[in-house]
């Protein structure tokens, strides 16, 4: 077996290359490492289930703009109209849209009082056809009858009775036992009673970031305003050929006011997570150039040391070293390289991470990532040294001794 004397002497006569490796290999570590994940962070975040049955859901906007307009009458006639359209399973009048980035958010408490604490949470306003328009599961309870539904004027700031809440915003409220919260009331504008009548799985926020996104809650009420939307779901695979239908029908059927922004859930996904998505595409390119740019310096490496070595190499061939015995050479030196530079680099990985906690509120680095990352990088470091170790290899006996030193 070579010793590794000789080869820690062959590395310090040229330790400038070596040292520049090994510190590229702990940079591309640092910087990987905590690339992945957060890129794991941002796929968790974006694979959340939102509650809804998205791909066969849309929306599209109702805007007014005639005077003297029965808004009651018209939202009634359009309902109508759309839930007997064949192929439509439920809708429903809707205040905002998971996801959509804009919505409204009340605070929530278990007691009355202008001095207690709240916990906030997201309000849409729905009627009875909210459950099934949504498409959301009812785990607990009871869905909301038509004689619940309230209308509610754009100043009018009292609220039903009864509402709708989540599983999540359930434990948040009740200690982490959601099925404490069936019949219990709760507190909405510091004063006002309202009922926990029904309790639902899940059903996201309107902004993805909020650190609250799983707390929401509905209530029966339908918004008497010159802008509202309709929230509509259809049997599978009807979704695409009902959006024009609809939009064309509710168009032609009162000109005096527009459709508009007729949109599906899955794209409204899509724009919620855009800067993700892309954020996601960008750390995964910093992550291959760091991998190739580091795999390309190892070749060069080794490829300048054999250069400067080929007489050696050839003596060692004369000598009876194989083939392999001068591949396992190069590439027990590359790996000395490599481990030095992972040791340097799971240090700056650590560090960075510490910072990026404090400074942006992320998630300790796992010790399993690192070692993942470590062996990556050893392992690249392996294949990118075996072609020149190969080429070494071949080196004839011969040829070796007619080169110069």
């Amino acid at each position: 077996m070579l010793e590794l004397g000789p080869m820690l002497r062959a590395l310090m006569r040229n330790k400038i290359g070596a040292l520049l490796i090994a510190l590229q290999i702990a940079l591309t570590l640092t910087i990987m490492v905590n690339a992945i994940f957060m890129m794991l962070e941002r796929s968790a975040q974006m694979a959340r289930p939102s509650g809804l049955d998205e791909t066969n859901t849309f929306y599209l906007t109702n805007t007014v703009f005639a005077p003297d307009y029965n808004l009651q009458a018209a939202l009634a006639q359009d309902l109508q109209r759309i839930r007997e359209t064949p192929g439509v399973v439920a809708a429903t009048q809707i205040n905002a849209i998971p996801l959509s980035g804009g919505g409204w958010s009340m605070s929530l408490q278990n007691k009355a009082g202008d001095d207690i604490d709240g916990t906030g949470v997201a309000v849409y306003m729905v009627d009875e056809q909210g459950v099934d328009a949504l498409g959301v599961e009812l785990i607990a309870g009871e869905n909301f009858a038509p004689s619940d539904i309230i209308w509610r004027d754009e100043a009018a700031t009292e609220w039903p009775d009864k509402m709708i809440i989540t599983k999540a915003m359930a434990e948040a409220m009740f200690d982490g036992d959601w099925q404490k919260a069936l019949g219990q009331t709760l507190y909405i504008n510091n004063h006002e009673p309202m009922r926990i009548v029904g309790i639902i799985k899940s059903l996201q926020a309107p902004w993805n970031g909020w650190d609250k996104v799983e707390n929401a809650m509905l209530v029966p009420q339908q918004l008497e305003g010159r802008n509202s939307r309709f929230f509509i779901r259809t049997d599978a695979g009807r979704r695409d050929a009902l959006m024009p239908q609809l939009e064309k029908t509710l168009a032609e059927s009162d000109k005096g006011r527009i459709i508009r922004s007729v949109k599906t859930m899955e794209q409204t996904r899509a724009d919620s997570y855009r800067e993700d998505s892309a954020t996601y595409r960008i750390l995964f390119t910093v992550i291959v150039v760091l991998t190739l740019i580091t795999g390309f310096g190892i070749v060069g490496l080794a490829m300048f040391s054999i250069n400067r070595r080929t007489r050696q190499i050839g003596t060692r061939r004369a000598l009876g070293a194989s083939q392999w015995q001068i591949m396992r050479y190069f590439m027990l030196e590359n790996l000395l390289i490599s481990t030095a530079g992972v040791v340097l680099g799971i240090a700056g990985a650590i560090g960075l991470n510490i910072w990026l906690v404090s400074s942006f509120g992320m998630k300790p680095l796992t010790p399993g990532l690192l070692m993942v990352g470590c062996l990556a990088l050893i392992a690249v470091g392996q294949l990118a040294v075996s072609y020149p170790a190969l080429i070494a290899a071949r080196i004839s006996p011969a040829t070796a001794t007619r080169g110069r030193a």
